[in-house]
């Protein structure tokens, strides 16, 4: 039985993803580079993150991970929706903690 992944598969991809898009607005940049500053990004240690992006995979290292346009979009949508739901957790807990401070201790 093989060892639970400690990152997803979502996370792998996006991952190689960002250092594609880091690499390719700064040309001349070293793999390296790219992926201690996406892996410092996303808190990923820099070696596992180039370990990804240069393994094997339908993902790794390539700069186009969809080609089908509609699928593209399918993708990014369903992107979209999770950022959506997670800004708005963050908005909700942080309305919460405010509220937290603005009362009068009881101590």
């Amino acid at each position: 039985m093989p060892a639970p992944r400690k990152y997803s598969d979502e996370l792998r991809e996006r991952a190689i993803r960002t250092v594609n898009e880091t690499i390719r607005e700064n040309p001349g940049m070293p793999v390296k580079r790219a992926c201690s500053q996406v892996g410092e990004q996303l808190g990923i240690p820099g070696p596992t993150l180039r370990n990804w992006f240069r393994g094997p995979g339908p993902a790794a290292g390539s700069t186009a991970t969809a080609t089908d346009p509609h699928e593209r979009l399918v993708q990014l949508e369903k992107e979209n929706r999770e950022l959506r739901r997670a800004n708005a957790i963050l908005r909700s807990a942080s309305a919460f903690f405010a509220a937290e401070l603005d009362r009068p201790s009881s101590r």
